[in-house]
């Protein structure tokens, strides 16, 4: 979190604020200036079974989350745009300035996204980031139709328009108001660390030397395409010099 944090502040444009959610009582590292501390005192959250009810699962995960964006959201009703961002991601610099160049737009998918594992200086340019990461979507803030109160959003809103970023796409092309492609990749998400809820494994074996490239070798030449070096434009860009 202190990492991500550290990295929002280099945006190009003046025009962004952060809102961090955190429980009452939990310990958060240094807030840089322009960002602000939401606390919140929800009750546990008890997962379901992974095994014997993956959807239940799912679902108590998205209303979880949805409940503590949802609260971070209707602090700031003077907002324009919302981008959710997961506490390990980072984000591209370039994007205060994109969302100022383009107001007015309903937003934008982030589709093309780098995944790095920590410490490691390869990237891999995810080819469906917007269905792979959190943090893949920016939205004009009255499309998410926030209710007045808290108490007046259903658990069925917030886990479908605010916990999860699955369903934003489908959901606003069918209401007529659908989502650009960002034209760059804007975010990076971070896999291999102790705190990855994921579990997930290092870039090459997660993307690379999959078993089931051995029946599709084509799959494992377009994953050698999609690798990047972490180069001291992309460092700047995500992470800071």
């Amino acid at each position: 979190l202190a990492e991500t944090l550290a990295a929002i502040p280099r945006q190009d444009h003046p025009g962004w604020r952060t809102m961090i959610v955190a429980n009452a009582g939990a310990d958060l590292p240094s807030v840089p200036v322009a960002m602000e501390v939401v606390r919140v005192d929800f009750p546990p959250n008890r997962l379901p079974d992974m095994v014997d009810d993956k959807e239940a699962f799912y679902d108590a995960i998205r209303f979880d989350k949805g409940r503590r964006i949802l609260a971070g959201m209707l602090h700031d009703r003077t907002a324009k745009y919302f981008m959710v961002v997961d506490e390990d991601d980072f984000v591209s610099c370039r994007l205060a300035g994109f969302v100022a160049n383009h107001d007015g737009e309903p937003g934008w998918s982030l589709r093309k996204g780098y995944v790095w594992a920590e410490g490691g200086r390869l990237l891999y340019r995810h080819p469906r980031f917007h269905m792979f990461c959190g943090t893949s979507h920016i939205v004009r803030a009255d499309l998410f139709e926030l209710p007045d109160r808290f108490e007046d959003a259903t658990p069925e809103y917030i886990k479908r328009r605010i916990g999860s970023h699955i369903f934003i796409d489908d959901d606003l092309r069918a209401e007529g108001v659908p989502l650009a492609s960002l034209p760059f990749c804007g975010a990076t998400y971070r896999i291999g660390h102790a705190g990855a809820i994921s579990q997930s494994q290092r870039i090459m074996q997660s993307f690379v030397l999959r078993k089931d490239f051995l029946r599709r070798p084509w799959g494992f030449i377009n994953a050698v395409a999609r690798l990047r070096w972490l180069t001291p434009q992309l460092q700047h860009e995500f992470f800071g010099d």
